[in-house]
């Protein structure tokens, strides 16, 4: 095999890469020299950020020739839709989860070639760990360790660091002959309990290969809804009365007595509206719920789950509703003004809605990744 030479920079690859948020939340510590998304618009948008345009293949398409040298890190964020509780659950067998299995196959194939990555995270809803009855998770956690990878998984919430409730999985595995230091290892708290009844679900044999993770606790995040809102434009219009009537007919008893309180208040509050399809009685209905408590609740995309959210104004006794505006969703993804988001809103909401909080990635980065990636450099270099 020939000699590859890089620079100081370690290299990354990023799948489904969407808009490049993972990349922005690593940040330009690592070179990434290959991303991948079949999604036309997000590749627009990625191009725009950072100058080159992601391999817009399928991922099914893609053989370990396509990807150069060696890479430090992958991450990949599969697509979740068939995991999420908003989802229909139909776990990693479904059509668009499914495409993890092409992603492993390429990770697979590295390995083969003598260029199996140090580090591998995978990045998906917390609905992967109780999947199928956590078979799902059992699978992911398998075929890591059949590949030669020692793993562990911890939940981070976006709403440590931005205004919006995003619980997410993040599974880092690293290869079984790397060192780790021993800070970065340890009981998980309190907080990770679903990952660590998933943990303690895993077949005997796969369970051998797991690490415990040990992250600190965030600092708290410093930031509220109503500090990242845009000032009114037409691009953002306020909904017509008569449809602001139709979302609070559609709230429950709950969520109405909220609205009602606020109302009362006499006071300024911020809020967010998003539908819900809930069942009842056998039906199944959809609602409205409302929020107060400065944080929004999880973006998705347009064509799923709660889809857009609403933003609720009350001010002077009334309420005032209209879509967050796509630069707003940016915000609440953590990316910074000068993010070039598509033109077409809809797309500008695929792209924020699918995507990893910034601010999260960074944590995990710091916390976590590089020190796992300077420790076996170290290591190599003793």
């Amino acid at each position: 095999m020939p000699v590859m030479t890089r620079d100081c920079r370690p290299v990354l690859y990023e799948f489904f890469a969407g808009g490049g948020m993972a990349r922005l939340g690593l940040g330009t510590g690592w070179d990434c020299r290959f991303a991948n998304d079949f999604d036309d618009g997000k590749a627009d948008a990625y191009h725009a950020a950072f100058g080159h345009r992601p391999d817009t293949r399928n991922i099914a398409d893609l053989r370990i020739g396509d990807l150069p040298g060696l890479a430090d890190l992958v991450w990949a964020s599969p697509p979740c839709q068939d995991l999420s509780l908003a989802g229909r659950r139909e776990g990693l067998a479904a059509s668009r989860s499914g495409a993890f299995f092409a992603f492993w196959r390429l990770m697979e194939g590295l390995c083969a070639d003598g260029r199996p990555p140090p580090l591998v995270v995978i990045e998906n809803v917390t609905g992967l760990l109780t999947s199928n009855d956590g078979r799902d998770f059992a699978t992911l956690c398998d075929a890591l360790g059949t590949a030669g990878y020692r793993f562990g998984a911890v939940v981070l919430d976006a709403a440590d660091f931005l205004p919006q409730s995003r619980p997410r999985l993040f599974v880092i595995a690293v290869r079984a002959d790397r060192a780790i230091p021993g800070p970065l290892t340890g009981p998980t708290g309190a907080e990770n309990r679903r990952v660590n009844a998933a943990r303690d679900a895993l077949p005997e044999r796969v369970r051998g290969n797991w690490i415990d993770w040990s992250l600190p606790v965030p600092p708290g995040r410093t930031v509220e809804l109503a500090d990242l809102l845009e000032p009114d434009t037409p691009a953002t219009p306020w909904l017509a009365p008569g449809k602001t009537d139709r979302l609070v007919a559609q709230m429950d008893s709950v969520n109405r007595a909220r609205l009602d309180a606020a109302l009362a208040s006499g006071q300024r509050t911020i809020g967010t509206i998003y539908r819900r399809t809930r069942t009842r009685d056998g039906q199944r209905l959809q609602r409205a719920e409302i929020r107060f408590d400065g944080v929004a609740g999880c973006l998705r995309t347009p064509g799923g789950g709660s889809s857009r959210q609403i933003l609720a104004v009350i001010e002077n006794g009334r309420l005032r509703a209209r879509l967050l505006s796509p630069r707003e969703t940016a915000r609440l993804m953590g990316l910074p003004d000068s993010y070039p988001l598509p033109g077409i809103p809809t797309q500008a909401y695929r792209l924020t809605g699918d995507g990893v909080a910034v601010p999260v990635v960074a944590w995990l980065n710091k916390h976590l990744l590089l020190p796992l990636h300077d420790a076996a450099c170290t290591a190599k270099a003793a």
